[in-house]
């Protein structure tokens, strides 16, 4: 399986990005669109994830359901707007999408087990900058 990176452009935190999904998704399929379809797309396409980079962290992903075609000859990545948090994991910012191995992938936060699901994800999000989950 294989998974995409990306920043969250404009993002300051998981909150703020959850609620911009949200919005879009309330006007129909959510999905970002790149120039070129990726190499590899066969590969992430119904299987693996958007994983989202605020302040030099990874700190959720969102499912991609699919690539199509969208305006000016680009390529669209269409997600799931539903976000899923994540174990921070430092990832350095870069432009575009880039690859990411499931193996290297960081692992859910989850289940009602630990509670963590059951936080605010800003929360979450600054105990992760801590480095206390």
């Amino acid at each position: 399986m294989l998974h995409l990176t990306k920043v969250a452009f404009g993002a300051t935190s998981v909150d703020h990005l959850a609620d911009r999904l949200t919005q879009r998704a309330a006007d129909g399929p959510v999905f970002l669109t790149t120039r070129y379809l990726p190499k590899r797309h066969q590969e992430v396409a119904g299987q693996g994830s958007l994983f989202w980079i605020i302040k030099h962290q990874l700190v959720a992903r969102s499912p991609i359901l699919g690539f199509g075609e969208a305006e000016s000859g680009r390529v669209a990545i269409h997600i799931d707007p539903a976000l899923v948090l994540v174990q921070a994991r430092p990832k350095r910012a870069h432009q575009g999408w880039r690859y990411l191995e499931a193996a290297d992938a960081p692992l859910d936060l989850g289940g009602e087990a630990d509670g963590l699901s059951l936080m605010p994800p800003a929360l979450v999000g600054r105990l992760a900058e801590l480095a206390l989950i």
